[in-house]
């Protein structure tokens, strides 16, 4: 089996499960040694927010001289990204031996009626990657929910994180929010500790409490966390914290919070398992910190600004950075999932933009293009549907921004992110 081989391997598995709970992935494990019950784990669920929480704690823990383990999804334009140690993706070789070694055992359990799904797999094969690997500590970022996910067959972790809570995936994880955080919260475990990040609401908050009391955590809340926010532009946010200064290279006054909810996790380390981690660590490893396709800037000149963002909370930050850091005419790209709450995403960004581009995402779920520029118009002065011309549609945006001299923006959904961003890189040359 060669490295593309391998590939195919893996996306020819289900993406969804046949039935709810962890019994497959459980089975997995053990035919490879449970792996995962070798490792410890900072486990982080949350609706918005997990990405950039878990690199900046990854980066600063790399920092700190700790081997770490990163296991993040979707990725955004190598598939190797989901699988890290110390921000180095897994070698190709390393990822093909582990398929051709675990695939035997899924073609097994699936005559026994076990089907085992694709994140099922890339989450076994990970565990067994950073046992091997030997990985001091391992930034374990949740698929969907937390409670049912098959990350959550961890033992108890050295904290759980859960990020900003929102509507999203309500036909797999309950159509109230109430619903959702119960799913969220699935990964505290028993005796243990967990942060807390900002939440848009107050009965979000008393409801991850509850749990934490009732499953007797010890729970920090990241916006206790004493950063100072100092200045911020399209190049970052400079804070101070502990009496340093230094810079948040994530873009957005969202990631402040991020920020907050990673020190967190940093002085629980610290201060309840007594790992060394300093300030000079912690600055050092935020401002090497990076998250493509989260307000990602990927040319100045014209302002070209790459985001992820496909859900009414996520839309909403995005909305704010947009007003923050751009001015003068704007010119989007988006396309979406039809199991998004879409025409409350679209409204987050309203009257925001003067052409809205709108295309077919590749993926099953997609919303049809056409159908989304639908829904844009009467929100936005100009609306196009490109279908699946990507590269019609960045060259459209382009040619526009240069007409206007106005910004170019992508939102809607992290697939789009991932195919549009290598599209965007070449058709500005130079011009980053």
């Amino acid at each position: 089996m060669n490295y593309k081989e391998a590939i195919e391997t893996i996306h020819s598995l289900l993406h969804f499960g046949a039935r709810p709970g962890l019994d497959r992935m459980l089975m997995l494990l053990n035919s490879i040694g449970n792996p995962q019950e070798k490792c410890k784990f900072i486990h982080i669920a949350g609706t918005n927010g997990k990405g950039s929480v878990s690199q900046i704690i990854s980066s600063i823990l790399k920092e700190a001289g700790y081997k770490t383990g990163l296991f993040i999804s979707p990725y955004i334009t190598d598939f190797r990204e989901r699988i890290q140690i110390n921000n180095e993706m897994i070698p190709k070789n390393a990822l093909t031996q582990i398929v051709e070694e675990i695939y035997p055992k899924l073609e097994k359990m699936a005559q026994e009626g076990n089907i085992i799904t694709e994140f099922e797999f890339v989450n076994a094969l990970a565990f067994l990657y950073f046992y091997r690997e030997k990985c001091d500590i391992v930034v374990l970022e949740t698929g969907m929910g937390g409670l049912l996910d098959s990350t959550n067959t961890i033992p108890p972790p050295l904290c759980s994180v859960i990020t900003p809570i929102g509507l999203d995936h309500t036909a797999v994880l309950g159509e109230t929010i109430r619903e959702i955080t119960e799913q969220k919260c699935g990964i505290i475990k028993e005796n243990s500790y967990t942060v807390i990040g900002k939440q848009t609401n107050r009965e979000i908050e008393k409801q991850i409490v509850r749990d934490c009391i009732e499953k007797h955590n010890l729970f920090f809340f990241g916006e206790d966390c004493k950063v100072k926010k100092i200045a911020t532009d399209i190049r970052g946010t400079q804070v101070k914290y502990r009496g340093k200064k230094f810079t948040l290279p994530l873009v957005g006054l969202h990631q402040i919070d991020n920020l907050k909810t990673a020190l967190t996790v940093a002085e629980v380390l610290n201060h309840s398992h007594f790992y060394d981690i300093t300030t000079e660590d912690i600055s050092l490893g935020t401002e090497k910190a990076v998250n493509p396709g989260r307000f990602e800037v990927l040319s100045k000149s014209p302002l070209v600004i790459l985001d992820g963002a496909h859900n009414p909370n996520g839309m909403d930050a995005f909305s704010k950075s947009v007003e923050e850091y751009t001015y003068g005419s704007r010119i989007l790209i988006t396309g979406m999932l039809k199991d998004k709450d879409i025409d409350a995403s679209m409204e987050a960004v309203k009257g925001k933009f003067s052409t809205v581009i709108t295309l077919t995402v590749n993926n099953p779920r997609t919303m049809l293009s056409e159908e989304l520029a639908e829904i844009c118009r009467g929100k936005f002065e100009n609306v196009l549907s490109f279908h699946r011309d990507y590269i019609g549609a960045v060259k459209k945006a382009l040619s526009l921004a240069e007409k206007e001299n106005a910004t170019v923006m992508v939102c809607g959904s992290l697939y789009l992110a991932g195919d549009l961003r290598p599209i965007l890189i070449d058709s500005l040359g130079n011009k980053k």
